[in-house]
C-alpha cells in the first residue's frame, strides 16, 4: 500500500522554495493532499479492485503504484533531488519491483515496512552523525518562503548548538517512529489475515504519522521555529542595511 515515510517527507518535493511566491493552493490542502493520495487512494483502490474480481496480489500491486508515482512525480515536477528525496524514491521503486517479481501478497504488505525501516535507519544514523536528513522536510514549513527566516535557519544551523540539537531530535523521533512502524507492520503482515492487514496497516501508518508529527514537533520543530522567529528580525535589519 504505502509507507508513512513517503507522506511525512512529502514537503521535500512539494514545498515552496524560500523567497519564491506563495503557491495558490492553501497550506491545508498542501498538507492533506499527500495523505489522501498515499492513504485514501490505495485503500479505496484495493477494495474496488477486489470487488471487481481482481486477485489479492494484483489488487495490492495496482493499489501500491499510485503512491510511488506521486512520489516520483513530486520530485520530477520540482526538478530537485536531495538526499532524502533520492532515498525515498529509490527504496519505494525497488520495494515495489521486488514484490512484483516475487508475487507474494504478504511480501507486498511487508514491502512498506521495509521502506520505512531503511529510511528510518538512515534518518537515525544521519541524526547521530549530526547531519539530520529530516531537516530537508521540515525546513520549508518553518521558513515559509521567507528569505530572512531561511537565512536565520542557515546561520543557526551553522552557529547554534541548541538549534542543531533540535534538528537532531526531530530526525531521531522520525527515525525511531519509522523503525517501530516497520516492526509492527512486518509482524502483522505475516500473522494477520491479508484482508484484515490491508486496513489495519493503514491504521498503523496513520498512528505512526500522528505520533511522529506530535512528538517531533514538540521536541524539534517548535524549538527551531522559536529560535528562527527570534533571529529573523536581525536578518531583515542586516538585509535592509545592505
Amino acid at each position: 500500500m504505502s509507507s508513512p515515510a513517503a507522506t511525512a517527507t512529502a514537503p521535500v518535493a512539494d514545498a515552496p522554495v524560500a523567497g519564491a511566491p506563495s503557491a495558490p493552493r492553501s497550506a491545508l490542502l498542501d498538507s492533506v493532499l499527500p495523505l489522501l493520495v498515499d492513504v485514501g487512494v490505495p485503500l479505496v483502490s484495493y477494495y474496488a479492485l477486489k470487488a471487481a474480481g481482481t486477485g489479492t496480489f494484483a489488487a495490492l500491486a495496482w493499489s501500491s503504484v499510485v503512491p510511488v508515482v506521486r512520489t516520483v512525480w513530486g520530485v520530477a515536477r520540482r526538478r530537485r533531488l536531495n538526499g532524502l528525496a533520492a532515498l525515498m524514491v529509490t527504496v519505494n521503486v525497488v520495494g515495489l519491483l521486488t514484490s512484483l517479481m516475487v508475487g507474494d501478497p504478504r511480501l507486498m504488505l511487508a514491502k512498506d515496512s521495509g521502506v520505512s525501516s531503511i529510511i528510518g535507519l538512515v534518518v537515525l544514523v544521519s541524526a547521530w552523525k549530526g547531519q539530520p536528513m529530516m531537516s530537508a522536510a521540515v525546513r520549508p514549513w518553518l521558513v515559509k518562503g521567507d528569505a530572512a527566516k531561511d537565512t536565520a535557519w542557515q546561520r543557526l544551523s551553522a552557529e547554534s548548538a541548541a538549534f542543531r540539537r533540535a534538528e537532531a531530535r526531530f530526525s531521531a523521533v522520525w527515525g525511531a517512529a519509522l523503525l517501530g512502524e516497520c516492526v509492527v507492520r512486518t509482524v502483522g503482515a505475516y500473522t494477520v489475515p491479508v484482508e484484515t492487514m490491508v486496513w489495519l496497516g493503514t491504521v498503523i501508518m496513520v498512528a505512526t504519522m500522528v505520533f511522529g508529527f506530535l512528538v517531533s514537533g514538540r521536541v524539534g520543530a517548535v524549538p527551531m521555529a522559536g529560535m528562527i522567529a527570534e533571529a529573523a528580525p536581525a536578518e531583515r535589519a542586516a538585509d535592509a542595511a545592505r
